[in-house]
């Protein structure tokens, strides 16, 4: 069930305290909101689902059981998309997913259903050739979001002011490229992202995981130049192995992305705290 409520941006400082969020100013006696400290904008904050906890995050599938069916339009590859099969949950939230250089849709297939079984709509695709480079992989993750938005048959259950973008290697250095040229995207996730001497002054919210022993895409001429140069929000989660550490399913990986996405795409602040959990190889711009 999906509720939306209007919310004041709390003025006070998030923190975390034993797994708990602190934070908004309690109401004034007699009901009405007592003032922020700070003038500040008024946001929408969209609960999508049961409320969080680390088991949720961390299993195999979220809440929501999941459908799939192939897609493919003009500009793109053909692709996967997954879905939640539950309708009722309203307009969800979209995202798409790119493979790396010399790499098939398959190597990055399993963040489909993980990602979409928390209540979003999530395309895979392929590339037009395996060797294309970052500017053309976004194009054609632009591509697909706008057929997956228009014309493909979820797109009456997507919100298209909520659009996300990810890939791996070439793929993650499309993504960032593909928001920055593309205002609809508000949250990248780029993994092991590949795009040496590039960098991405935006403040849409950004979340960068990166492979310790990466010999690629070495992060000190990519993930780490890339998280320097964002001014938004943003984080970056190393965990180890190779440049290939995206391609098969990690719990702690698929944990962080998750909740970012539900932070950031859904607006959902039941997730601060999980977004702000602390972690060997974590940094990020907490308190959010």
């Amino acid at each position: 069930m999906k509720t939306t409520t209007r919310l004041v941006a709390c003025a006070a400082t998030l923190a975390i305290a034993s797994g708990g969020l602190l934070g908004c100013t309690k109401p004034a006696s007699g009901g009405a909101p007592a003032a922020p400290a700070a003038a500040a904008d008024e946001v929408t904050a969209s609960a999508i689902g049961p409320n969080p906890t680390e088991a949720m995050l961390t299993a195999s599938r979220g809440p929501y059981a999941t459908g799939s069916q192939r897609g493919n339009g003009s500009g793109f590859a053909s692709g996967t998309v997954y879905y939640p099969t539950d309708t009722s949950l309203g307009r969800l939230g979209a995202m798409v997913i790119v493979p790396g250089f010399l790499s098939a849709e398959s190597s990055i297939q399993w963040w489909g259903p993980r990602i979409a079984s928390h209540g979003f709509v999530v395309m895979t695709i392929g590339t037009n050739t395996v060797t294309d480079f970052p500017p053309s992989r976004a194009s054609q993750q632009n591509a697909a979001l706008r057929w997956l938005t228009t014309q493909s048959p979820l797109a009456s259950r997507i919100d298209s002011t909520r659009l996300a973008a990810g890939g791996w290697s070439m793929g993650g250095g499309g993504s960032l490229d593909a928001a920055r040229s593309n205002p609809d995207i508000k949250v990248v996730v780029p993994m092991a992202p590949w795009n040496p001497g590039s960098r991405y002054a935006y403040s849409k919210p950004t979340f960068i995981l990166s492979c310790a022993s990466d010999s690629v895409a070495g992060n000190s001429a990519n993930s780490n130049v890339f998280y320097s140069s964002l001014t938004g929000e943003k984080a970056q989660l190393t965990i180890s192995g190779s440049h290939f550490c995206p391609t098969t399913p990690n719990a702690t990986a698929a944990r962080y992305v998750v909740a970012w996405l539900k932070r950031f795409l859904d607006n959902d602040e039941r997730y601060s705290s999980f977004v702000c959990t602390p972690r060997t190889s974590y940094r990020n711009t907490c308190p959010v």
